[in-house]
């Protein structure tokens, strides 16, 4: 029996925020006294837990730890019974998706179990496997799919515990080790009950639960303000390059209608006119070449177009597979955009590249590139609103074409573009830390699950705060 009553919690990210915020686990104690586990994903819990494999914690009349049940796409109707498959188990939530349903006679027929309100299910497929969650009221009767186990665990075994315990990063080790398959991952129920817990009485589990909702509540508030924050700064960086690119840089210069409505007033002295004008149109082959991983010319597609430069991809064509299929090569400098389904997308080739079918061209000839590329970005309305609808909205040669752009003095579209790279520059930095603020809050969350549900905090005498200040975000006024 070891005493850890004086380890250091508080090495690493694995421990909670900077300083000693209410979610940080170094304000807890650990236990007097610890011991070895027995269980082969843990070391050492406090002396009075005790282990039992999963499958053993429904050992009682009402429990159960069965599989759903096998139904195929053919035995699925538009009502009856709601049918819930591995997708709607998150991490420790129900995830609402989908509405699958089986009619009466088809649960009768496939000898179907009901899966009820309160039931916890455990997914044995998908990452990150063995994940958990309680059913919630669905408003009707549920079944579940094979790759979900209903879980109605014994009385003495708090079901939010099991949750929180089953939404632990060591748990999730083992049961990835556990985890067999070729193309899809999953674990067998069988190995899936012989997994040994480790659990303390039903108060002290109740006591870890009560502690955990209210600490990854305050967790998952502070994500959404992070969340919310990125819109924002997505929203106000979309404001500022639009007022840039379509009303200059200096306030005080005379106004005119454009004559498009999504344009308004611009400058009074820029041309308003189409891109046939200031560029050539460039539209792909539709024969598809012969692709390969190591050589040859970037093969650009949607996913490809993220990073504003095109530079490499991870797809290439050499030149005779690109001649046999009639593949045209894009030199480099162009303004490459979607012309299926998701407009807005934009980026400059910065070497020569062949495009796919769901990407068209604009070779800028009497406008600077990058100037080009903001005002297509800024054109989604356009798009949408000229194309045609098959399974996807497509925009034409034409469309493409006859998009309105405005056309400032060489020496404006160079201030223009400088000021909206920078501008990018700014939001980049803000929103990589607001990201970076996110990953750090959903490890802690994590870390603080781990500590709590595997003994390395001791919570029996938490209690919640009187009350809580809810943190405050803003977009920093200086951009």
């Amino acid at each position: 029996m070891t005493n850890l009553s004086g380890a250091n919690l508080n090495n690493g990210s694995a421990v909670g925020p900077q300083g000693e915020g209410s979610d940080s686990p170094s304000r807890f104690s650990t236990y007097p006294a610890y011991k070895d586990s027995g269980v082969e994903w843990l070391e050492q819990v406090p002396d009075h837990w005790c282990s039992v494999p999963i499958k053993y914690m429904a050992l009682e009349r009402n429990s159960l730890f069965l599989d759903g049940d096998w139904i195929e796409s053919k035995d699925i109707s538009s009502d009856g019974i709601r049918y819930i498959t591995t997708g709607n188990v998150g991490e420790g939530a129900y995830k609402e998706q989908g509405a699958g349903f089986i009619s009466e006679e088809t649960f009768h027929a496939l000898g179907c179990t009901e899966v009820y309100e309160g039931d916890v299910l455990v997914s044995r497929l998908n990452n990150p496997i063995g994940r958990a969650c309680v059913v919630p009221d669905l408003g009707g009767r549920v079944v579940t799919s094979v790759d979900n186990v209903i879980f109605r665990p014994d009385s003495k075994f708090d079901k939010k515990f099991i949750v929180y315990l089953f939404s632990s990063e060591e748990y999730f080790k083992h049961t990835s080790n556990l985890a067999r398959g070729a193309t899809m991952q999953r674990i067998s129920r069988g190995l899936l009950g012989n997994i040994r817990v480790v659990t303390p009485s039903l108060e002290e589990q109740t006591q870890i639960a009560r502690f955990l909702d209210h600490e990854t509540a305050r967790i998952d508030a502070l994500i959404e303000e992070q969340q919310r924050l990125i819109e924002l700064l997505k929203e106000k960086r979309q404001a500022v390059i639009s007022h840039a690119v379509t009303k200059g840089l200096d306030p005080t210069v005379p106004m005119k209608d454009s004559g498009v409505e999504w344009l308004g007033e611009v400058p009074a002295h820029w041309v308003v006119g189409r891109a046939k004008l200031v560029s050539d149109i460039f539209v792909p082959q539709r024969n598809k070449p012969e692709l390969n991983d190591s050589e040859g010319i970037p093969w650009v597609t949607m996913e490809d177009m993220n990073g504003g430069y095109i530079s490499a991809t991870n797809l290439k064509v050499t030149e005779p597979a690109a001649r046999e299929a009639g593949s045209k090569v894009l030199k480099k400098g162009a303004v490459i955009a979607s012309c299926v389904g998701r407009f807005g997308i934009v980026a400059i080739n910065a070497v020569d590249v062949v495009i796919n079918q769901q990407l068209q061209a604009f070779e800028p000839r009497k406008i600077k590139a990058e100037y080009l590329r903001s005002i297509v970005s800024l054109s989604k309305e356009y798009f949408e609103l000229i194309g045609t609808a098959a399974t996807l909205v497509y925009v034409n040669q034409q469309g493409f074409e006859n998009l309105p752009v405005l056309v400032p003095s060489a020496d404006e579209q160079e201030s223009i573009c400088l000021y909206v790279d920078e501008a990018n520059a700014r939001f980049d930095a803000l929103l990589s830390q607001s990201f970076e603020s996110i990953q750090l809050l959903q490890e802690r969350r994590s870390a603080l699950i781990s500590a709590a549900v595997t003994g390395k905090i001791d919570v029996r005498g938490w209690q919640p705060p009187a009350s809580t200040q809810a943190p405050e975000l803003a977009v920093a006024e200086a951009v």
